[in-house]
């Protein structure tokens, strides 16, 4: 199995920054798609943004030009570098990564527990 550890959530003002990372760990073969989710109040379970194994990026409407995914595959890490922050964007940020403990086995799915992130405004 694959344990996710989210950091790098807090509080900041309308047009700040922050940085979520999510690390890794655990037996597996390779870690493939990992992305960000984000869930507001009362809200479903987003796509914020994903990071395929070969680097291949993609993004929701709302952050684009704002939100940068990547991934340091000898660290097991993605990270969301997220800039001109807005109110709506306050959520819980879910990272996610689809990996396989083995080469012959299927992918499977790990979440992390989340981390909070709010903008004030």
């Amino acid at each position: 199995q694959v344990r996710l550890v989210e950091s790098g959530g807090g509080l900041v003002q309308a047009g700040g920054s922050l940085r979520l990372s999510c690390v890794a760990s655990g037996r597996f073969f390779s870690l493939n798609d990992m992305a960000w989710y984000r869930q507001g109040l009362g809200n479903q379970r987003d796509l914020v943004a994903k990071i395929t194994g070969s680097g291949s990026t993609n993004y929701a409407d709302s952050v684009k030009g704002r939100f940068t995914i990547s991934r340091d595959d000898a660290k097991n890490t993605v990270y969301l570098q997220m800039s001109s922050l807005k109110p709506e964007d306050t959520a819980v940020y879910y990272c996610n990564v689809k990996f396989q403990s083995r080469s012959w086995e299927p992918s499977q799915n790990s979440w992390g527990q989340g981390t909070q992130v709010t903008v004030a405004s």
